[in-house]
């Protein structure tokens, strides 16, 4: 049948002539737009399933849980079957290999990245840092890297941001001036982020991008990402997906021009990406997204309109897609003249009229061909999915992510050795020389009373004399400390009252406990 996919080209539609996505122009990126309703999310999924079926990876965010459906088998449905008559096609229900993923780990595998790896510049866009705190941010990173203390996750970058604080004087001399004020901020800072959950995203073991570049049976796997939960912060959400693509980049091999991609990326609600981006950003989004293309990946942005893409971006956008604007308002009217003139003229269609006209399911689109030059627009509806449209069950993702090829790999998360043990670890050997030291000067103590002395300088290591200020790595035990005391005071106190004896023992052990952390917290 003419309406079908080739070896080298994915049908999408039918305007007055067949419409084809072009494989081996595929990497040259691509734009899917459309207000509210209009279908971008089925066009997505249509044109995803279309690269599976050509052995072609994909990744996707799953905004709203819809896209999970392309795991599960079609259906027939009357839309379906009337779309298929009009565009002369004949359905066949399929199903495609899904991996899911999760940043929280609970609708798929959970993704993460170490903090070296995300970079400060990445990270102070995420916490909405200034010139200035970014600049202190940089020279903990390169204290870190001089010192070989990885920052893996954000405890690490927290007892970095204290040692830097407390040497701040000597730094300076080397690195320039380190405020004490930007410090703090930078901790608020991490401080929300782990509010919004975003201290699960930090760590071990980080994403090999491999394992989002797999085949099954033939097919691409198509992994995508819960975006549900993460699209509360928007910000992590556009700068964890710009990570990636930065990952994808640097990683991968130059490979020029291919027969079809080695991966497809998909950006929905792209203009979050660019919202209040500082131009130190947006010259490395552009630079990515121009030279990615020889490393064989193809990048797709999904938003409503193609004004919330900066000029830069939209000039290397070669494959179009444009479903119905709104014109309303002044405001609406100018983006839909602008998305009109985005595409290559045709004298028989009123792009900017037609824009406003279509129904849902209906797009303008303009692929590129022969040489890389775009298509005149046309109007087009498009080819249903052959995978089932809507969420799956909650069942159906479990079954699904109990066979995944990635079971086990990430869902348990580890803890080595980094910044914040490394620190912890010269604290400990100051400690213990300055109590050695102590204990050719002092008798012991001895007794019960000794006894909990020893416990508690063996728990903190933290003891001092009066006036002198604690270390860093004192200060990072204390800070470890402080959410460990409610799980073993109990514990210690009943050990003191069965030493002392009944009742009035346990009394005697809590208040003797509570006056000794007390006092050691408290300075």
């Amino acid at each position: 049948m003419a309406n079908a996919d080739t070896d080298d080209k994915l049908f999408v539609g039918m305007a007055t002539k067949p419409q084809y996505l072009t494989l081996n122009l595929a990497n040259r990126h691509g734009l899917v737009t459309g207000a509210t309703g209009t279908g971008k999310t089925v066009t997505l999924q249509t044109i995803a399933e279309g690269f599976s079926r050509a052995g072609v990876p994909v990744f996707a965010a799953d905004i709203k849980g819809d896209l999970s459906g392309i795991s599960q088998e079609g259906e027939g449905k009357d839309w379906i079957v009337k779309r298929c008559k009009e565009i002369d096609m004949k359905y066949e229900a399929d199903q495609f290999p899904v991996i899911f993923w999760d940043l929280f780990g609970e609708q798929g595998h959970p993704i993460r990245a170490t903090v070296s790896e995300m970079g400060p510049l990445l990270l102070s866009r995420m916490m909405n840092l200034n010139d200035t705190q970014e600049g202190v941010l940089n020279i903990a990173f390169r204290v870190a890297d001089e010192n070989g203390m990885p920052i893996l996750d954000l405890k690490d970058l927290r007892a970095m941001l204290t040692f830097i604080a407390e040497n701040s004087k000597d730094l300076t001399k080397t690195y320039g001036n380190v405020s004490s004020a930007s410090v703090g901020t930078i901790q608020r800072q991490l401080l929300v982020l782990e509010n919004q959950k975003g201290e699960k995203f930090f760590g071990e073991p980080a994403l090999d991008i491999n394992d989002l570049m797999q085949k099954k049976g033939g097919k691409g796997v198509i992994n995508l990402l819960a975006a549900d939960k993460l699209m509360e912060n928007p910000r992590l959400y556009a700068t964890f997906l710009l990570f990636l693509l930065s990952e994808l980049f640097e990683e991968l091999p130059e490979v020029g021009d291919v027969d079809k991609p080695k991966l497809v990326f998909f950006f929905d609600e792209a203009h979050l990406l660019f919202d209040e981006a500082p131009k130190a950003l947006l010259d490395k989004i552009e630079q990515v997204v121009r030279l990615i293309r020889s490393k064989g990946v193809g990048v797709y942005f999904v938003t409503q309109n193609p004004a919330d893409i900066p000029e830069t971006v939209l000039a290397q956008l070669g494959n179009r897609v444009q479903h119905a604007l709104r014109a309303y308002t002044p405001k609406e009217q100018k983006a839909v003249k602008v998305a009109a003139q985005s595409f290559r003229p045709n004298p028989k269609l009123n792009t900017e009229r037609v824009i406003t006209e279509m129904g849902k399911g209906e797009a303008l689109t303009s692929f590129l061909e022969g040489n890389g030059v775009p298509a005149m627009v046309d109007r087009t509806l498009i080819r249903p999915p052959a995978g089932n449209v809507g969420p799956v069950t909650d069942a159906q993702r479990k079954a699904i992510i109990s066979k995944s090829p990635v079971l086990g790999t990430y869902d348990k998360a580890v803890d080595r050795d980094s910044a914040f043990e490394m620190l912890q670890k010269r604290t400990d050997i100051k400690t213990s020389n300055a109590g050695q030291q102590g204990d050719a000067d002092q008798p012991s103590s001895g007794g019960i009373l000794g006894g909990v002395g020893d416990l508690i300088g063996g728990i903190f290591g933290t003891a001092r004399k009066r006036g002198e200020r604690l270390s860093t790595g004192q200060k990072v035990a204390r800070e470890v400390t402080r959410s460990t005391v409610n799980r073993i005071g109990g514990a210690v106190a009943g050990e003191l009252g069965k030493k002392i004896g009944g009742s009035m023992g346990s009394t005697i052990g809590r208040a003797i406990l509570r006056g000794a952390l007390g006092g050691i917290l408290r300075r």
